[in-house]
């Protein structure tokens, strides 16, 4: 998905002529995406905190271990919603400029 929305990006950034349709179809379909990482990131968070707090009242080993690896797969998932995010906001750029200059 990060590499599709790069390119598609970079297609707009070299177009003179954006496709207003495709571009809101583009639109949805990253804002979708963008949405189911947004709840996989805040599961993968509330389990890092669920097993970090339930290793540290029964002092397992294996549940702090289990925290360590969530939590490292939570940071990975903040870095690409982060991308998402940003990517996102750069469609809705173009689509309100392309908005601005057809009237």
């Amino acid at each position: 998905m990060r590499e599709a929305l790069t390119n598609y990006l970079k297609e707009l950034e070299k177009s003179d002529h954006i496709d207003e349709k495709e571009l809101l179809k583009n639109i949805e379909l990253f804002q979708h995406e963008r949405l189911i990482h947004l709840i996989v990131t805040v599961f993968v968070g509330i389990s890092t905190i669920l097993f970090f707090g339930f290793g540290l009242l029964t002092e397992k080993i294996l549940l702090l271990l289990l925290s360590f690896i969530t939590l490292i797969l939570f940071a990975f998932y903040i870095f690409h919603y982060y991308f998402l995010e940003n990517s996102v906001q750069k469609l809705y750029t173009y689509y309100w400029n392309k908005k601005k200059s057809s009237k």
